[in-house]
């Protein structure tokens, strides 16, 4: 049989074509250096002495997400590289001048000893450039910045759960809560570990343009669009003994039944607990009490259909299992200052979405 010449090997098929890699190629870059838009909310990061790199980028891969909303440069007290508590040195781009130009400024985390009273005095001279007004943002030990700067003096504050007590004993002054994960005073945001961060910069674009946005800026980073600032820290608690069975069914079982006036026997009772095991076990794998855990996600069910329905507000009160109007006025008054009225004018967006890609 004669041997014929082998037909020609097919050219693989890619995915893509050479113009799709290509567009795809030029919509990431559009994404990961948007064109800052006229009039842009400028925020600086300023990069002290022993900076956290991952926390130190995180303003940067968020608010840098939304579309060219905001322009985010980073700062150093001295204009100078800045060494980091890894073995590497980075390079801002700025020095403190330009925190006399900023609208919002984060403090990211920086390594604390121990034996320290205060920051670096050059520290503190670069923040004193911050104009009256100026939006003040910490991340983990940045606050203990502010602290040092007297911008949190009788103000309820939170930084990372491990050093709340070298925090209190610096700055007996200010209100600490190490059990939260941001807290916002409008003018004075402090958060607490690194993960922390995120939420805290997705809470800016959600606050400044939205809830629209900043679930698209979320889907980019690839991070969860929302975690309340009041759910509690991972604080290091003893885990139940290997063998037990936990609550995570129960709380799987109770998000779909929110709308049900759900008691703590309830919860028991689908668990097979008796209420007092089930009340500790919970809190040894949440933080927080039955009862409390199902506040904050009625809330949290309650702030979605604020942002995303035209439903009154006695029927979002139903829908999330406040048995009245009143009530959840009342709680979401008590967590957000607001009243559900003001809650949905503040994070609906006024026009059709603007849509871009990553």
């Amino acid at each position: 049989m004669p041997i014929d010449t082998p037909p020609a090997r097919p050219a693989a098929v890619a995915p893509f074509g050479a113009h799709d890699l290509a567009e795809r190629a030029a919509e990431l870059d559009r994404w990961m250096h948007p064109v800052a838009r006229p009039g842009t909310h400028k925020v600086v990061v300023l990069a002290l002495d022993g900076v956290y790199p991952f926390e130190l980028g995180i303003p940067h891969r968020v608010l840098g997400s939304a579309d060219g909303r905001y322009e985010v440069l980073s700062a150093s007290v001295d204009g100078q590289p800045v060494r980091t508590d890894a073995d590497l040195t980075v390079t801002p781009g700025h020095g403190p001048e330009v925190l006399a130009e900023a609208d919002t400024v984060v403090i990211p985390p920086y390594a604390i000893s121990p034996s320290a009273a205060a920051p670096d005095p050059q520290a503190l001279a670069a923040l004193s450039r911050v104009r009256p007004g100026t939006r003040l943002v910490s991340i983990c030990t940045g606050a203990f910045l502010l602290a040092a700067a007297g911008l949190l003096d009788g103000r309820r504050a939170t930084t990372h759960w491990a050093l709340a007590d070298h925090f209190q004993e610096l700055f007996p002054q200010v209100e600490l809560d190490a059990d939260v994960l941001f807290i916002d005073h409008g003018d004075v945001l402090t958060s607490a570990g690194a993960a922390s961060g995120v939420d805290v910069c997705l809470h800016l674009v959600r606050k400044d343009h939205g809830s629209e946005v900043a679930n698209h800026v979320a889907r980019c980073c690839v991070v969860p669009p929302y975690r309340d600032g009041g759910q509690a820290q991972y604080i290091e608690r003893p885990l139940p003994p290997t063998g037990e069975t936990g609550t995570g069914s129960t709380r799987d079982w109770a998000l779909r039944r929110l709308d049900l006036p759900l008691s703590l026997d309830d919860l028991a009772a689908h668990a097979a607990m008796s209420t007092r095991t089930f009340a500790r076990r919970f809190r040894e794998e949440t933080g927080l009490s039955p009862v409390r855990w199902l506040t904050q996600q009625r809330l949290r069910r309650a702030r979605h259909l604020l942002e995303s329905s035209d439903l009154p507000v006695e029927r979002v009160a139903h829908e999330v299992g406040f048995a009245t109007a009143t009530s959840l006025r009342r709680h979401l008054a008590a967590e957000a200052g607001v009243s559900p009225s003001a809650y949905r004018r503040t994070f609906r967006a006024s026009g059709p979405a603007e849509a871009w890609t990553c």
